[in-house]
């Protein structure tokens, strides 16, 4: 019998263990049923599970860092698939999980080892702020292999991608949305009203204009 405080009580019969338990208000819980005699515990049932459920939930969490995935580089590799791979292994160093790192070379490109790891060195640069070679890049055969262990979380630079991701700016559709979205500085000021001319209805130099019409009219009449 193992006290509530962790101390041994020796070999106790049922009817005691169970008269103990209940006088501390607590469980009699079996812990090792094979054993002989069997080994018992007096202990707080919901307390001691949600301990076993702690202690599993961190033994899974070093379980992941013994997981490997494998990443695959060429001497020529595009960049962007470069980039695309270098995104793979960070999501998996984000996990917790090692990154075997294996760059082949085929045919002559053996004449060549030192570009292979000149893409090697470039791999290991961007990801430094997630994971740390465990050893130096070896040429083992025709292919160049690496293993790269998670950072501590603490260490560890946060995930590319995490928190609010920008607003991806509005697309025109007409010479509306265009003007709305140019600076006021760039409009253009409206041109000047322009006051225009009344047409003539006549000569512009009217021979007429300065005589006197009313007084030819008296003398008529």
């Amino acid at each position: 019998m193992i006290g509530f405080d962790g101390k041994q009580l020796g070999i106790l019969t049922l009817n005691e263990a169970l008269a103990l338990a209940r006088s501390n208000g607590v469980d009699l819980v079996e812990i090792a049923a094979n054993a002989s005699p069997p080994v018992c515990r007096i202990v707080d049932f919901g307390k001691y599970r949600y301990e076993q459920a702690k202690k599993d939930k961190e033994s899974k969490k070093h379980q992941h860092a013994t997981t490997v995935k494998e990443v695959q580089l060429s001497p020529r590799i595009d960049p962007h698939d470069l980039g695309v791979k270098l995104s793979h292994a960070i999501g998996f160093l984000c996990e917790d999980m090692k990154v075997k790192v294996v760059l082949k070379f085929r045919g002559r490109e053996m004449a060549h080892t030192e570009v292979g790891f000149q893409v090697i060195n470039k791999f290991l640069t961007e990801i430094a702020g997630y994971g740390h070679p465990d050893f130096q890049p070896k040429l083992v055969g025709r292919s160049i292999t690496l293993m790269i262990s998670p950072l501590p979380r603490n260490k560890r630079a946060k995930p590319p991608g995490e928190g609010d991701s920008p607003t991806p700016p509005l697309k025109e559709s007409g010479a509306a949305d265009r003007l709305a979205s140019t600076p006021l500085t760039q409009v253009p000021p409206p041109s000047p009203t322009v006051a225009l001319k009344q047409p003539n209805s006549g000569f512009n130099n009217n021979p007429f204009a300065k005589l006197d019409v009313s007084a030819r009219q008296d003398s008529q009449s």
